[in-house]
C-alpha cells in the first residue's frame, strides 16, 4: 500500500479523533484536540502537531521522527525506533521510558588565547557531556588545567579530582584539586589531545572520567573525580588551577545527550 498524505487534518471532540493505519504521513496539523492510534511504518512522521491537549501513543518505526509539538499538556509515550527523535517539546509532561534523544556536538572553539574558555545553555535534560581537545591544546604555563561545572554559574570548589600520568621517566606524577575536573600539565610546551566525559549520577551529582595523550612527550595522563551542584547543570568552563595561564594552541568542543 502507498503511503497516504492528509493535510490540515482538524480534529473533533475528545476521544472521538480519527485511528489512522500504518504508514501514514501527516502534515499541517491544525486544531485536533486528540490525537489517537498507532502510527507506524518507515514513512510514520508528524512534522507539526499544533494542539492544545494532543496525545500520541506508540509512534514507531525508523522514521519515528517529531520535530515540533506545540502544546501545554501533550503526552508522548512508547516513542521507539532508530530514528526516534524528539527536537522541540514545549511541554511539562513527557513520558515514556523510550524516549531517545540525539547527541548534539557544540561550536567548536580555538584554545589559542584567553585564560579560559566556556559553554553555556546546556539544555537541562542532559545526562552526558563529552569535553573534546584536539589539535594539540596546550598553555604558555605549568598549572594544571582543568573543567568546571555550574548551575547558573561556574562552581569553583567542591570538587573531588585528581589526576595521573603512569609514567614520567622513572617516577609517577600526579595532583589533586577541589577547585575543577583537572587534566594534567606541568611543562608549558606540552600539548594534549583526548577527552573528558561528565556523566549525571543523579540528584545534581556529576562524575567526571578522562584520558588524554601528551604526544609531544609520548605519555598520557588519567582524570577522575566528582562534585554535587546546587541545581541543574547548564554550563561548563575549561580554564588553568592558578586561572592565569593563557591557552595558546589546539581547539575544544562539546557533544552532549539526554
Amino acid at each position: 500500500m502507498s503511503d497516504l498524505r492528509v493535510t490540515n487534518l482538524r480534529g473533533r471532540t475528545a476521544g472521538s479523533a480519527p485511528t489512522l493505519p500504518d504508514g501514514v504521513v501527516i502534515t499541517g496539523i491544525a486544531t485536533a484536540t486528540t490525537f489517537v492510534g498507532q502510527l507506524t511504518g518507515t514513512a510514520g512522521t508528524i512534522t507539526t502537531l499544533n494542539s492544545t491537549s494532543g496525545t500520541i501513543t506508540n509512534l514507531t518505526g525508523t522514521a519515528g521522527t517529531i520535530t515540533t509539538l506545540n502544546s501545554t499538556s501533550g503526552t508522548i509515550t512508547n516513542l521507539t525506533g532508530t530514528a526516534g527523535t524528539i527536537t522541540t517539546f514545549n511541554s511539562t509532561t513527557i513520558t515514556g521510558t523510550s524516549v531517545r534523544g540525539a547527541i548534539t556536538v557544540g561550536t567548536a572553539v580555538s584554545s589559542t588565547s584567553g585564560t579560559s574558555i566556556d559553554f553555556t545553555s546546556i539544555p537541562s535534560y542532559v545526562k552526558r557531556i563529552t569535553v573534546m581537545f584536539y589539535g594539540g591544546v596546550s598553555t604558555n604555563g605549568t598549572s594544571n588545567i582543568q573543567v568546571q561545572v555550574g548551575a547558573g554559574s561556574i562552581v569553583t570548589t567542591g570538587y573531588l579530582s585528581s589526576t595521573l600520568v603512569p609514567v614520567i621517566g622513572s617516577a609517577t606524577g600526579g595532583a589533586a584539586v577541589t577547585t575543577g575536573f583537572m587534566i594534567y600539565q606541568d611543562n608549558a610546551p606540552d600539548v594534549r589531545n583526548g577527552a573528558m566525559v561528565l556523566t549525571s549520577a543523579g540528584s545534581n551529582t556529576w562524575v567526571s572520567s578522562g584520558s588524554f595523550a601528551i604526544t609531544n612527550r609520548v605519555i598520557g595522563s588519567f582524570s577522575a573525580g566528582s562534585i554535587v551542584l546546587g541545581g541543574t547543570l547548564d554550563r561548563l568552563r575549561i580554564t588553568t588551577v592558578n586561572g592565569t595561564d593563557t591557552f595558546d594552541a589546539g581547539s575544544i568542543n562539546i557533544l552532549y545527550e539526554g
